[in-house]
């Protein structure tokens, strides 16, 4: 299993445009400059009224399944 770790800051307005249908994926850039796509729903159990900020770490499978993403920090 491989993991990405990225830090994330996305404003609650900018998140509501998952929840309207315009925006599916989302994209960070790691620290090493590699860009990293996921679906936008896997984030839902991070939203605040705020949005979403935070240390994140991304765990795929050998296929690049998304198994699991955890918040590890502020």
């Amino acid at each position: 299993m491989r993991e990405y770790h990225f830090r994330i800051a996305i404003s609650a307005e900018r998140y509501l445009a998952h929840y309207q249908g315009l925006v599916h994926g989302v994209v960070v850039t790691l620290a090493d400059g590699m860009r990293l796509e996921f679906p936008a729903e896997s984030l839902r159990p991070f939203v605040t009224h705020d949005g979403i900020y935070g240390q994140f770490v991304l765990r795929v499978d050998a296929n690049n399944r998304l198994q699991s993403l955890q918040r590890v920090g502020d």
